[in-house]
């Protein structure tokens, strides 16, 4: 069956086709009459009033869905002088990565910038999507006074080392001046590039409503999103054991020296801000603009996005951070701290997209000022873009100015379709990663252990509680760009792993009636790779993955569908049509006000006071307070110093669980969920009309 004889079910649905009046005529860009089976526009009659074209049922769902999460009554946005900033979700009691509602991420704004660029496609309104991305720009990217010291960093000695435990009762972490670091080859190509030394990079988390009461640089104001943190402390440290803390460290809250003596053991601290970049949200905001300017080009409005995507193309250039190891040691075969050599030039590139690069410098008053910057030695599957690479190395508009960008994205590009490659397992699901410092501390994996360009393969990279590769979402997020770039581009390399990967998440995703559905929830891995071969690629075979439960996850479900779509398109694979309709189906019987939303017990709210081995972490004789006055001590809980919960409205049925009761159940309207729904029915409408 060929991608043109696929067709969507004719199935009408009422509360659907409702959102058809959002469509009118002044949305409908019209360049000819065939928009409307009739003559060019130009053509007809004064007198003659011009209907507009009705949306098919998937359209017309994606606008009843952009509808209720761009209506201010549902919650979904704060607005900060015209601009809108996306929360994490519209309930405030949430803790997964950010441990607050209300806090917002770069994945956000990466998902807000997506709904955008679908509603130009759909109306050819892209004033909406600019406004993305401004908002984006100024809350995400560190302005000028947020990084003030960059002036002063040396790509010679771009930082000092210090490893990372596996345990947060292993730190603070000594600084060590006795291990070599690298240079940093892209500093220098980068400002005189772009004329300035800051970086064009989003920060990965913000508390939006100021809960913490840090505010800009540790002023406790809310007039604007701030800056803040949390995980620090290695690759045991869950949500529940961190620490949330200031992106400006100025003292004010805290310890004797802020929360800096939590995470590093140095001789003296001063006064300093850093930021840390979710690589896998800036390549998302490359991607939506590859597909922004790609429908805007369509309608004739090209110059309509040209400045966003140009921008786009710069935060791309920054992003090449992301290609190296943390300290710009050598790749492959670095298994010694202080054997393993700082690199030169590009030898301490990987070309993945990490799992993040962070930079920092003292505050703009400092006496000696100093900058630093790191990459990340460990990447994980679900952070790769292929499209997003290939955008950047192909594609006029987004390729970026630097002399060396597009030759780095085209070797990313290619590094990223083997390193998938070598990840899949015999049954087709895609294995973790692998990292360039094993343990964090560059030891020794054994002679025998799988590599990828030297690289130790790790099942669980970054993060082990809970093992961060056991989560389908991330086979959702990772293989959606791999079949979009295999659908625009027919790459036969991409085509291999989906053909692959496909037939495995069809068998374990089930689609009932009356809205029942079920995708992948938690996986379970065992076995290893074949050390990596380009030449001649190993079967994997002992490499194997089962699921272990399934969930109805409506964002995992809306990012499965799209990868099916795309799929089917590409291939006229008709399971992978029905399924995917089937899910889009499934989602528009699950409606609620707000959007699309199922019901989830959170047994894991037993950890907001939990004691013990997996408490939160804080050293004896180390004291402290949030700026709320909450006491941090040895005896601290998650949930004793975030105090602020006890006010939530939907804590009492939490604390009715502390106390022995059943566990809590939550119907959560997550921004990316609901974005990745919206975006899955705009994708059926898109391919299938």
């Amino acid at each position: 069956m060929t991608a043109s004889t696929l067709r969507r079910r004719s199935v009408r649905k009422a509360p659907v086709l409702a959102a058809a009046a959002l469509l009118t005529t002044a949305m409908v860009p019209v360049t000819s009459g065939a928009a409307f089976g009739g003559a060019p526009a130009d053509d007809l009659p004064a007198d003659v009033e011009v209907e507009p074209r009705q949306p098919s049922e998937y359209e017309a769902a994606f606008l009843d869905q952009y509808e209720k999460i761009k209506d201010p009554a549902s919650g979904y946005f704060r607005e900060f002088d015209g601009l809108l900033v996306p929360y994490h979700s519209v309930e405030t009691l949430l803790v997964e990565a950010p441990d607050h509602g209300h806090q917002t991420t770069s994945e956000a704004f990466s998902y807000y910038l997506w709904l955008e660029a679908s509603y130009g496609r759909v109306t050819g309104d892209w004033e909406p999507f600019n406004a993305a991305w401004e908002s984006l720009e100024r809350f995400a990217i560190p302005g000028t006074e947020d990084q003030p010291t960059n002036s002063s960093y040396d790509p010679g000695s771009p930082a000092t080392y210090a490893a990372e435990h596996p345990s947060p009762t292993q730190y603070p972490a000594l600084l060590r001046q006795d291990v070599p670091v690298g240079e940093d080859p892209l500093a220098s190509e980068l400002s005189a590039t772009y004329g300035t030394d800051e970086i064009y990079g989003m920060h990965w988390l913000l508390d939006v409503d100021n809960v913490y009461g840090y505010g800009f640089c540790g002023d406790g104001t809310d007039d604007e999103p701030a800056f803040i943190n949390t995980y620090q402390r290695g690759s045991g440290e869950s949500v529940w054991e961190t620490v949330p803390h200031p992106s400006c460290e100025t003292f004010e809250f805290g310890g004797e020296n802020g929360f800096l003596d939590l995470f590093t053991d140095d001789q003296a601290y001063s006064p300093q801000w850093r930021y840390t970049n979710a690589p896998d949200a800036d390549a998302r905001a490359v991607q939506v603009a590859y597909l922004a300017q790609t429908w805007a080009e369509e309608q004739g409005q090209a110059g309509a996005v040209a400045d966003t995507v140009a921008d786009a193309a710069k935060m791309g250039d920054y992003l090449r951070y992301s290609m190296y190891d943390k300290y710009f040691k050598q790749i492959g075969d670095c298994t010694s701290e202080t054997g393993c050599p700082g690199a030169q030039g590009k030898d301490s590139a990987h070309y993945l997209l990490s799992w993040y690069y962070s930079w920092g410098g003292a505050l703009a008053d400092a006496q000696y000022p100093w900058a630093f910057r790191i990459g990340s030695s460990a990447s994980h599957q679900g952070y790769q873009n292929v499209l997003a690479a290939w955008a950047l190395s192909e594609v006029d508009g987004l390729i970026p100015e630097s002399p060396t960008a597009q030759e780095d994205w085209a070797t990313s590009l290619d590094r990223q379709l083997e390193f998938l490659r070598w990840l899949q397992s015999a049954d087709g699901g895609i294995a973790g990663g692998a990292t360039n410092s094993w343990q964090g501390d560059y030891s020794d994996p054994g002679a025998d252990h799988p590599t990828f360009y030297g690289m130790a393969y790790d099942w669980q990279p970054v993060w082990n509680d809970p093992p961060s590769n056991n989560w389908f979402g991330f086979q959702v997020w990772d293989m959606e760009r791999v079949a979009q770039y295999h659908h625009i581009t027919g790459d036969e390399r991409a085509g291999e792993i989906l053909d692959n990967w496909i037939p495995w998440a069809i068998e374990h995703t089930t689609v009932g009636t009356g809205g029942d559905f079920g995708v992948p929830s938690n996986l379970s891995w065992s076995g290893e790779p074949d050390t990596w071969d380009a030449a001649n690629p190993g079967d994997n075979a002992s490499l194997r993955v089962s699921v272990v439960d399934q969930s109805q996850d409506v964002g995992v479900a809306a990012g499965l569908a799209k990868t099916l779509l795309y799929y089917a398109a590409a291939t006229g694979d008709s399971a992978a049509l029905a399924t995917g309709e089937g899910l889009l189906d499934a989602l528009l019987a699950n409606q609620t006000d707000l959007g699309i939303a199922t019901e989830e017990t959170r047994e894991d709210y037993s950890r907001f006071d939990e004691t013990g081995d997996q408490q939160l972490y804080i050293p004896n004789g180390w004291t402290g307070t949030m700026p709320n006055g909450d006491v941090i001590d040895s005896d601290s809980t998650f949930g004793s110093i975030r105090s602020f919960y006890q006010d939530d409205p939907d804590w009492p049925q939490v604390q009715a669980y502390l106390d022995g009761g059943p566990a809590p159940t939550f119907t959560y309207h997550r921004f990316w969920a609901q974005t990745d729904i919206a975006t899955a029915f705009a994708t059926h409408a898109e391919l299938f009309g």
